[in-house]
């Protein structure tokens, strides 16, 4: 008896395992397919990663999955945080994790690629 229990708890631990791994891809793909080309203005520093989208102004928090956005925009060798760069990304919008991102932000945008980031501000809906 004691047996058959403990494969019958194996097997649901098991199955619970296979569940949770099939619907971490199924959310991963539906990211995938969310996945937009967006620009903006990028800000980094401290304490903030904003992105405001030059359409409409809409500000959101910033999570680089690419690990790439914060170090390219160090390279443009700013002599104090925050300021502005244009950027062009793609990524998808997700509600904000409000742990670790400030209540100012209720959506974050999740970056997976970077197309272009420059400290020219082109002429436009993006110009302050």
């Amino acid at each position: 008896m004691r047996k058959f229990f403990k494969q019958v708890i194996g097997s649901a631990m098991l199955l619970g395992v296979v569940f949770t791994a099939c619907n971490r891809d199924q959310r991963t793909e539906g990211e995938k397919s969310n996945v937009k080309t967006v620009k903006g203005l990028y800000s980094f520093g401290p304490e903030m990663k904003s992105f405001t989208l030059c359409e409409d102004g809409r500000e959101y928090w910033v999570a680089d999955s690419v690990k790439n956005l914060e170090l390219s925009y160090s390279k443009l060798n700013f002599e104090k945080p925050y300021e502005p760069v244009y950027v062009e990304l793609e990524g998808y919008f997700a509600k904000s994790d409000t742990a670790t991102v400030s209540d100012d932000f209720d959506s974050t945008l999740v970056v997976t690629k970077i197309i272009k980031i420059s400290k020219e501000i082109p002429d436009g809906p993006c110009a302050q």
